[in-house]
C-alpha cells in the first residue's frame, strides 16, 4: 500500500483556496461564454467539455490549499515562489491524469498558484490586500529573462514559449512579472461595477471586458496576432452596445458565440483572467473584513 503524505494546514489556507475553487467554477459555469466551456456548449474545444473542467478542479483542491500554505511562512517571495512551481508540477500531472491528458488548467494553474502563494504571504505578515500584487511582482521577478530568453537551446517548447519566439509576447510569464496587471488594474474594478447584474451576467460581462484588451496566448497559438486584434475590436464593440446590460449587447454575444465555434476561436486567455477577477473579488472582500 501506497505510504500516505501528511500535510499540516491551517484555517486561512483552507478558506483562501476555497475561494480560488468558487472562482475556477464561476469561470466555467457561466453563459454565453464565445468560444469556451460551459454547462451549455463544449465552445471551440473537441476534446473537453463541461465535466471535464468539474473533475480537474476537484483534483486541484488540494493543491490550492498547499499553495496558500506556503506563502504563510516566513520564507523569501523567492523561496515561496520557487516552491509553488515544485508543488505546481505535481499538481499538473495530476491534473492531466484526472482529464486524460486534456489541458483545461495549466495556465490557471500558474496564474491562480502564485496569487494563492502571495495571498499566503500578505496575511502572514500582516499585510493588506493593496500588498498583494507587490508580492507578486517580487515573487516572480526576472521570471521573463531568466525563463524566455535563450529558449532556442531547448528541445521542447510550450505553447507560451513558441509564441515568444514567433511574436516576443510574453504571455502568462509576462503578466505574473508585472503583477498581473490586466486584472488589478483594470477587470477587478469592471467586476466591482457590474455588481448590479446577475452573478451569471455579471461575469459574462466581465469576459467581454477582459477580451477587449487581453493579449490572449491561446488566440495567438491557434490563430495569429491579427485574430487577436479582430477578437479586441469585436469585444470593444460588444461593450459600445451595452454588453449583458442590453439586448443589444446580449444578441452581439450570441453571435460571437456561433461565429467563435465555426472559426475555432478560444479566448482560453481571458477565461483564465476571468477567474483570476472573481478569486481576487472573493480574496479583497475577506481581507477587508478580517485584517
Amino acid at each position: 500500500m501506497k505510504k500516505e503524505k501528511t500535510f499540516t494546514i491551517n484555517e486561512i489556507s483552507m478558506i483562501i483556496s476555497s475561494f480560488a475553487v468558487q472562482a475556477m467554477i464561476y469561470e466555467v459555469a457561466c453563459w454565453p461564454s464565445p468560444g469556451l466551456v460551459s454547462p451549455v456548449s463544449c465552445g471551440a474545444h473537441k476534446d473537453m467539455n463541461f465535466f471535464t473542467f468539474i473533475d480537474s478542479t476537484a483534483v486541484l483542491s488540494k493543491y490550492l490549499t498547499l499553495f496558500v500554505q506556503k506563502g504563510f511562512s516566513n520564507k523569501e517571495y523567492k523561496d515561496i515562489f520557487n516552491d509553488i512551481r515544485k508543488l505546481g508540477i505535481e499538481a499538473e500531472k495530476d491534473m492531466f491524469v484526472k482529464t486524460k491528458g486534456v489541458n483545461t488548467h495549466k495556465g490557471m494553474l500558474f496564474l491562480v498558484g502564485v496569487i494563492c502563494g502571495a495571498v499566503g504571504k500578505a496575511i502572514y505578515e500582516n499585510q493588506d490586500f493593496e500588498c498583494v500584487q507587490h508580492i507578486i511582482k517580487e515573487m516572480t521577478k526576472g521570471i521573463v529573462s531568466n525563463e524566455l530568453l535563450g529558449l532556442k537551446e531547448k528541445s521542447e517548447l510550450s505553447h507560451g514559449e513558441k509564441i515568444f519566439l514567433k511574436y516576443n509576447t510574453e504571455g502568462v510569464r509576462g503578466e505574473v512579472e508585472k503583477g498581473i496587471p490586466t486584472v488589478f488594474n483594470f477587470s477587478l474594478d469592471f467586476y466591482k461595477k457590474s455588481a448590479k447584474l446577475s452573478t451569471n451576467d455579471r461575469l459574462v460581462h466581465t469576459l467581454i471586458g477582459i477580451m477587449s484588451i487581453c493579449d490572449d496566448s491561446t488566440i495567438i497559438y491557434r490563430h495569429s496576432l491579427e485574430v487577436l486584434n479582430e477578437v479586441k475590436e469585436k469585444a470593444v464593440s460588444i461593450l459600445s452596445f451595452g454588453g449583458m446590460k442590453t439586448l443589444q449587447g446580449k444578441e452581439e454575444i450570441n453571435k460571437m458565440c456561433s461565429e467563435f465555434i465555426e472559426r475555432n476561436i478560444s479566448p482560453g486567455g481571458s477565461a483564465d483572467l476571468l477567474g483570476v477577477t472573481v478569486f481576487l473579488a472573493l480574496v479583497e472582500e475577506y481581507m477587508n473584513k478580517e485584517i
